[in-house]
């Protein structure tokens, strides 16, 4: 079964947004200011969104998405 998986950068505005099921959902702050997940009312994760993506080159990057379990 193949799963569309949409990618989104805005130059601009420094965004990069990566959408896993397009799905009503919400986003959540992460451990990492840059980084928020977005995620549905049972907590499973849609995508993630990372602000000001070029700043980043020089610094690593390293986030852990978590799915809630039922």
């Amino acid at each position: 079964m193949e799963k569309e998986i949409k990618v989104w950068f805005d130059k601009e505005a420094d965004y990069l947004e990566v959408i896993f099921e397009k799905k009503a959902g919400f986003f959540k702050e992460t451990e990492n200011d840059a980084v928020m997940e977005k995620i549905d009312d049972e907590g499973n994760i849609l995508g993630f969104s990372i602000l000001k993506v070029s700043e980043i080159k020089n610094i690593p990057l390293s986030v852990s998405l978590k799915t809630s379990v039922a």
